[in-house]
């Protein structure tokens, strides 16, 4: 599980990661908001904990701009403030959960445990995206009243880039999320399930599409644009 840590506190931010290093967690760590919303947006995080007060863009708007993109990351909020007006700002902001500082490593990890299980319980039970709705329980595609069974890597493949819409998705990411980070999986591959999903795509009728956009990725686009060919090989 990969966390993103967004804290401007360079050693608040050390400990944060050994802490969750020593519990099994992978991690990643920047110093601002802008840069924190530039790596939230990339969808390689199970959970986003984010301080408040943060140099260039401050924590209530790096999670209000998550959400208008349409990133479903728990954020977990940690500030030292602890009026209720700011833990009512933060939530409203589209933040998950609320930690007020100093807190201990058993109640942020307890914290991180909850969102993680209700990341799988609630949030993602469907993924829609167009016209397309993906079934994070059964596997299965749909698009109106027709829908399709996908195997594993279809399905893991489908979720990072409709989770995405709208955005660039490296080779490189696709193959640490399908395939997973120890993988000797190679660009090939990619593209092969690339082409897999799109064949099913367009055997549900959908007007969703993967573009491919040469040495960048992919990109899942969900207007009503019609289907072109799968497009040259990055």
């Amino acid at each position: 599980m990969q966390i993103l840590i967004v804290e401007d506190d360079v050693r608040l931010a050390r400990a944060l990661a050994h802490i969750l290093e020593e519990n099994g967690y992978g991690t990643d760590v920047v110093h601002d908001g802008a840069t924190g919303l530039a790596w939230a947006e990339s969808g390689r995080y199970d959970v986003i904990v984010l301080d408040v007060m943060l140099p260039k863009k401050d924590g209530f708007s790096v999670a209000a701009d998550l959400r208008r993109a349409g990133v479903s990351t728990p954020v977990l909020l940690l500030t030292a403030r602890d009026a209720v007006p700011d833990k009512i700002t933060g939530l409203d902001s589209g933040a998950d959960d609320y930690m007020t500082k100093p807190f201990s490593p058993a109640e942020l990890l307890a914290h991180l445990r909850a969102l993680t299980r209700r990341q799988g319980e609630v949030l993602f039970e469907k993924l829609p995206a167009g016209d397309l709705e993906l079934n994070l329980e059964s596997h299965d595609l749909t698009c109106s009243a027709k829908s399709i069974h996908l195997s594993y890597k279809e399905f893991c493949l489908a979720k990072v880039l409709m989770a995405n819409t709208g955005a660039v998705v490296s080779k490189d990411l696709l193959i640490e999320k399908v395939w997973g980070v120890e993988s000797t999986a190679e660009d090939n591959n990619v593209e092969a399930y690339v082409s897999f999903l799109r064949k099913k795509m367009k055997f549900l009728g959908s007007t969703a599409r993967i573009e491919t956009l040469r040495r960048a990725g992919y990109r899942f686009s969900a207007d009503t644009a019609p289907h072109g060919e799968d497009g040259p090989s990055c």
